[in-house]
């Protein structure tokens, strides 16, 4: 019995499994078809390719690029305001005593449950 031995892939092939197929295609096409698999299965094995020989939908494309997060957050600036804890305790100083001299004026956000809502409500 002979036998081929084809790159990775291919498998052994007889030729007496393939007898039946010859009433389709020669012989020599046969081989030909079978040694060109496996020639592209080493050639994407080897540079790393994806074979999709159906051509059916793929994330392969979206999932080989690179992620841009990084760079993307490096095109905007540090921002000193949220990181540095001296610079927000000075503007929640500053938010306290606004609220402190609207409150003051009598013009200070109401008391919980007496808000617009409820005025509307007891009416």
């Amino acid at each position: 019995m002979t036998s081929l031995v084809f790159p990775r892939g291919a498998g052994i092939v007889r030729l007496h499994d393939l007898l039946p197929l010859l009433g389709e295609m020669s012989l020599k096409s046969l081989l030909a078809s079978a040694a060109v698999k496996g020639v592209t299965e080493a050639r994407a094995a080897i540079f790393g390719h994806v074979l999709n020989p159906t051509g059916q939908r793929s994330a392969h494309k979206i999932l080989r690029k690179k992620l841009i997060g990084d760079k993307v957050a490096s095109w905007y600036p540090f921002d000193i305001k949220k990181a540095d804890p001296h610079v927000m305790a000075r503007q929640e100083q500053e938010r306290l005593s606004k609220l402190e001299m609207l409150k003051r004026r009598g013009k200070g956000p109401p008391k919980k449950g007496q808000g617009r809502r409820a005025v509307k409500r007891s009416k």
